[in-house]
């Protein structure tokens, strides 16, 4: 299975139409249409389905796009680290971030950092803790930071100053925005919508048994899209302070919750993990910024 025949496929599934793929990659049509009929020879499935609006992925090419998406991240990351072996004034740097106001604290020490390496790239991926956990397995991350202790057994971790502290996100006519705080009992009922991993993981340490009269009407593990589902009137967002815009034009408003609920912040890396030059002395920063 050759990384170019997996370039062209990706290409292919993206423009769903071998024409406009053929015009992007620069080949003919004919010789992207041979590639990708011994593609599916080679693995012995079929990937595309065919008419006369173009093509469109079948369930094994699904996941043949999802795998390949992530073999060629993989070659693209690892040739990028041995380019950067050449010289130390840069390189491309990986990390998955959970969302939280703390993420200045790596921005800081990213900023510092740059100031010694100018040519230094920084890529950002945002999710919950799954998310950029699989990315950092995966070993397309160097590092993550999450919303939850991390494993041990797994991980090298330094925890990040402060921690985040929870309220809801609500619209600013209504009722609850005239408390001071939100407890258990407010919410009884409420339409709510939280990342899955909070209403694992977070909200049952503050809510305990009236986590079950919580209305739960749906997820989202990015909160700027919650906030705009709040604006549109659909529910009450439970999330960290500081993520969406609350100010006065906005129409929206946050309230803390009662009693207060915080959650602390960490910055991984995989245990043993061998790292590309700049993030090897990025992560040595690190150790010096988050020492105390």
């Amino acid at each position: 299975m050759e990384i170019r025949v997996l370039r062209y496929f990706v290409e292919a599934a993206r423009q769903a139409s071998i024409t406009r793929a053929a015009e992007a990659l620069h080949v003919s049509q004919p010789t992207l249409s041979k590639q990708l009929k011994g593609l599916e020879n080679e693995i012995g499935k079929q990937l595309f389905q065919r008419d006369n609006y173009g093509i469109k992925l079948t369930t094994a090419g699904t996941l043949m796009r999802k795998r390949a998406e992530d073999i060629l991240a993989m070659v693209d990351k690892t040739s990028a680290e041995f380019s950067a072996m050449t010289t130390l004034t840069g390189g491309n740097l990986y990390i998955g971030c959970a969302e939280s106001q703390s993420i200045r604290y790596l921005a800081a020490s990213v900023s510092t950092f740059r100031q010694r390496y100018p040519d230094l790239r920084f890529h950002l991926v945002s999710g919950d803790t799954e998310l950029v956990t699989d990315k950092l397995d995966q070993g397309l991350a160097d590092l993550a930071i999450i919303a939850e202790p991390p494993r041990l057994d797994h991980y090298t971790y330094l925890e990040i100053p402060g921690a985040d502290t929870w309220g809801v996100v609500m619209r600013q006519e209504d009722p609850l925005s005239q408390k001071e705080v939100i407890t258990p009992t407010d919410l009884k009922h409420q339409a709510i919508i939280c990342s899955e991993q909070a209403i694992k993981n977070d909200i049952p340490r503050w809510a305990g048994d009236e986590v079950f009269n919580l209305n739960l009407i749906g997820t989202t593990n990015l909160v700027f899209n919650g906030s705009v589902f709040v604006r549109s009137g659909l529910g009450k967002l439970l999330s960290f302070k500081g993520l969406c815009d609350t100010s006065a034009t906005s129409g929206l408003t946050f309230r803390p919750l009662s009693p207060q609920l915080k959650t602390k912040m960490y910055i991984i890396w995989k245990k043993y993990q061998v790292f590309s030059p700049i993030a090897e002395r990025f992560v040595e920063q690190l150790q010096v910024d988050f020492a105390n």
